[in-house]
């Protein structure tokens, strides 16, 4: 794998991975155009070096904007930590059960079934993509009609978090784009929803490198063919790059977010579930 396609893959990810658009589906997409598999301890590394370059910009985008809502006193923090509890519960534990239902029932034929084998099917991906292209679309246009009216509450935090557990196993069904979308449907203020949405994936983020390192790990065998520190290099200009392209797609969500511009990404998702099953029925 090239610096350039580390670079492609990297911006790819940091801004896709936190505009409402699945990175998943893209980056997956411009593997197969380049001819990479996803599935080698190659990718798997750089996989966890993006996701922490997107980590670490949400972190620092998010900051004071969370000292000042989160950390302002000691009850709005146990408050907050309450909610947050509620919806990541309910989002491994929908996720568990969808990974269970996948493998055991969809995919029981298959000798040593993975929910990880149906990530790169590109008719899947066009699905959850055309599905949370509506369902940003119909936020929009709701957000753009009425006032918010409501707070995140624990019923709020529930279906926020049982929203975001489709995005484990379905790639193209955009984390943020879901939850941000099911919070403006509910009646919440748009500061209020982005802030909690992206406050998960600091939660939710650590568990997904975790799973990678345990695929890597794995993948022991093969490791012994391959110069661990050349891969090293490569990964940490990837997780730079994400970095620098997750701030700036973070930037454009709320500008957009704010400006009444929600609609338009519900209206690119639909755009590239369209290309994304083109690319399947030619057999990609």
């Amino acid at each position: 794998m090239s610096f350039i396609q580390v670079i492609i893959l990297a911006i790819l990810q940091g801004a896709c991975e936190l505009l409402p658009v699945s990175s998943s589906a893209h980056v997956i997409i411009a593997e197969k155009l380049m001819g990479i598999d996803p599935a080698t301890p190659e990718m798997t590394l750089l996989l966890v070096m993006l996701h922490t370059g997107t980590m670490l910009a949400v972190i620092i985008y998010f900051w004071r904007s969370w000292k000042a809502s989160f950390f302002k006193s000691g009850r709005a923090f146990r408050d907050s930590a309450l909610l947050m509890l509620v919806a990541t519960l309910l989002t491994g534990a929908i996720g568990l059960v969808l990974k269970v239902l996948i493998e055991k029932v969809f995919l029981r034929h298959v000798v040593n079934a993975e929910v990880e084998s149906i990530f790169g099917n590109l008719g899947i991906i066009s699905a959850a993509l055309a599905v949370v292209g509506v369902l940003i679309i119909r936020a929009g246009r709701r957000e753009n009609r009425y006032a918010a009216r409501s707070n995140i509450g624990l019923k709020e935090s529930a279906w926020i978090g049982a929203v975001q557990a489709l995005c484990l196993p379905f790639r193209g069904f955009s984390r943020s784009g879901a939850t941000i979308s099911t919070g403006l449907l509910m009646g919440i203020s748009k500061r209020e929803v982005e802030e909690f949405s992206f406050a998960l994936v600091v939660i939710l983020t650590p568990a997904v490198i975790i799973k990678e390192v345990h695929r890597l790990i794995a993948h022991n065998s093969s490791l012994g063919n391959l110069d661990l520190f050349h891969l090293f290099v490569p990964s940490m200009v990837g997780m730079f790059a994400s970095f620098l392209a997750g701030l700036l797609a973070l930037r454009w969500l709320s500008s957009w977010l704010e400006g009444g511009r929600w609609k338009y990404f519900g209206y690119y998702c639909l755009a590239v579930s369209a290309v994304a099953f083109l690319l399947y029925s030619r057999g990609f």
